[in-house]
């Protein structure tokens, strides 16, 4: 009886999980839809509107890099700080490769390899 009360946990959990992702990758298109226009709908508040969209697609990506680049530093300046530098001399070249280069898959795969070689020689 045990392994059937898990068994419907992760059922219910594996549900409610992919609920909520769900939500989350279908609420924008409903939020940021651009349906018809509405007749009380003037230009100046439609170009306003489209003003923030644009002001928020263009920061908000770079943003949230950032705090996820911080945060993967910090833990790792935590948990061993000799890992932490290995990380931060990866995540100096990507960001040297990224404004050279302007291709995201060579920067990412460049400093990845870096750190690889790096883990690898260091250890």
């Amino acid at each position: 009886m045990g392994n059937m009360n898990t068994l419907c946990e992760a059922l219910v959990l594996t549900l409610a999980m992919g609920a909520v992702i769900l939500f989350c990758r279908g609420f924008p298109f409903l939020f940021f839809s651009r349906g018809e226009k509405e007749d009380g709908e003037n230009k100046a508040a439609s170009s306003r509107r489209e003003a923030v969209f644009r002001f928020v697609e263009k920061t908000v990506p770079p943003v949230a890099m950032t705090v996820l680049a911080f945060n993967a530093l910090g833990g790792a300046f935590r948990d061993n700080p000799r890992d932490g530098l290995l990380l931060l001399a990866a995540s100096v070249f990507t960001v040297l490769v990224h404004l050279w280069k302007r291709n995201s898959l060579i920067s990412i795969f460049g400093g990845t390899a870096l750190y690889m070689v790096l883990e690898r020689v260091l250890s």
